[in-house]
């Protein structure tokens, strides 16, 4: 298997990188199938859900940080919303076979809608969404939370397993961004895990509040990583578009990598240093 850090060669070429289940679309959105549709519809509208709590935050105000605030619907809706549309677009450049595919997207989106969902919920409620054992009912929001994240580490880890053991499809520097995307996407799975872990220990034990600031390090590492997926793909495809050679686009989208996996770092040493 070539390595993912390689230049382009005789390998990314068209003919070599075509997917034997679907040639991937010119745009993002066209030739989009029924699935395909269904989960961009729904990272649309969980994106509107943040906006419109972002209004909400700002007509009732109250604090932006802490447990009980506007703030997690509004992150929530909007960090879920474009991760589904990026995750449905991206995948298309996987070797995958289109059921599975369509299968693994459809069980995606509806996971999505439950985790902003009950996030929202309690936001209404006025009570913390997450590590929240108060009542019956808060156990129950939290434990589904924590298992529909669980939903999430497996199914985004299968697209990652995909995108090394086949080289992606698509332009020049593609297969780089995604395979680095998801590299860089499980990073911030792993940390949202350790978040929620350690958090219910804590719960356990009889610290709440402590419970809701341990998870203050790992915000930032977890935030700069969710989003790679998307922005390196993106890159790639807009390069695609130019006039610049293969060498030049392929070199743009490793610096892009090497300086979002810094930015990773960094964020990876700050957690350590405050944890």
């Amino acid at each position: 298997m070539p390595s993912p850090l390689e230049s382009p060669s005789s390998a990314e070429t068209p003919a070599a990188l075509e997917s034997p289940h679907r040639k991937p679309p010119a745009s993002p959105l066209r030739g989009a199938r029924p699935a395909e549709r269904l989960c961009h519809a729904t990272g649309v509208l969980l994106v509107l859900s943040g906006l419109v709590h972002l209004v909400v935050f700002a007509v009732d105000g109250g604090p932006w940080y802490g447990p009980v605030s506007w703030r997690k619907p509004v992150t929530f809706g909007l960090s879920f919303g474009l991760t589904l549309i990026a995750v449905t677009w991206v995948t298309s450049y996987l070797r995958i076979g289109e059921r599975l595919r369509t299968v693994l997207l459809v069980v995606f989106a509806a996971d999505c809608v439950v985790e902003v969902g009950g996030i929202t919920l309690q936001a209404w409620r006025r009570v913390p969404s997450h590590l929240d054992m108060e009542t019956p009912f808060d156990t129950a929001v939290s434990m589904m939370l924590a298992v529909g994240g669980g939903v999430l580490v497996v199914l985004l880890t299968v697209f990652a397993v995909v995108s090394f053991r086949r080289r992606p499809a698509g332009p020049v520097g593609m297969a780089l961004a995604v395979r680095s995307g998801f590299a860089v996407l499980l990073v911030a799975l792993a940390s949202g895990a350790a978040m929620i872990a350690r958090g219910v220990v804590l719960v356990r034990t009889g610290h709440q509040e402590a419970a809701y600031d341990s998870t203050a390090p790992l915000k930032p590492l977890h935030g700069v990583s969710l989003h790679a997926v998307l922005v390196l793909p993106a890159l790639a495809w807009l390069l695609s578009r130019t006039a610049w050679s293969e060498q030049v686009r392929w070199r743009v989208v490793a610096t892009a990598v090497g300086c979002y996996a810094a930015a990773v770092a960094a964020a990876g040493v700050w957690a350590v240093l405050t944890y």
